[in-house]
């Protein structure tokens, strides 16, 4: 048997209490509610506390990203191609030179067609301050396969395809004013197309 210590009923909260106690705690999450979680998941600010703690920016990168993911996965089951600039034999080597304009908060995808091992020598750059890029693939088995990502002018290199699909990068312009993205590209792929 265990000695159980039941306290008086007079230390006891009363029923009052226990509802003033519940009607505050209601408060209190709802305030960290509109003032933290609000902000900070979804870039909503009715206060204004989001922004003065830096909360809401974080929310709106992470519903920017959100969205990003949704386009690209919108992208890669099949949205047409809105310009294709050729159709080229297995192992040739192409060389071309694509220019995309972004207004602010706009994106565009350049998508190469390769086969499982065809490498391409690669360079772009913007015109205008950092954009937001994601060099990825994607084929019919699968739906998104990343190479990396980030921020930044410029980038370049060789990009080794991993598998039979479609290889490429995707720029969103997060910055205030339009930019210019220049893309070179030589090596081995099918087509080169730019996606909307």
């Amino acid at each position: 048997m265990h000695n159980v210590n039941i306290p008086p009923a007079s230390e006891l909260p009363s029923a009052g209490r226990l509802i003033k106690s519940t009607i505050v705690a209601a408060i209190a999450a709802g305030v960290i509610l509109v003032c933290v979680v609000m902000p900070a998941e979804y870039g909503i600010d009715p206060t204004g506390a989001g922004k003065l703690l830096g909360l809401k920016k974080m929310g709106e990168i992470k519903t920017a990203l959100a969205r990003e993911a949704e386009l690209a996965k919108d992208t890669a089951l099949g949205d047409a191609p809105a310009v294709i600039v050729e159709n080229a034999p297995a192992g040739a080597i192409l060389t071309h030179e694509m220019t995309v304009t972004l207004a602010v908060n706009e994106s565009t995808e350049i998508k190469l067609k390769m086969n499982k091992g065809n490498q391409v020598q690669y360079a772009w750059a913007t015109d205008k301050g950092a954009v937001f890029f994601d060099k990825h693939a994607d084929s019919m088995d699968i739906d998104y396969h990343i190479y990396n990502k980030g921020t930044d002018q410029k980038g370049g290199g060789i990009l080794t395809a991993a598998f039979d699909g479609s290889h490429g990068w995707y720029w969103k312009n997060r910055t205030a004013e339009p930019m210019t993205i220049i893309l070179k590209t030589t090596g081995e792929y099918l087509t080169i197309q730019e996606m909307n």
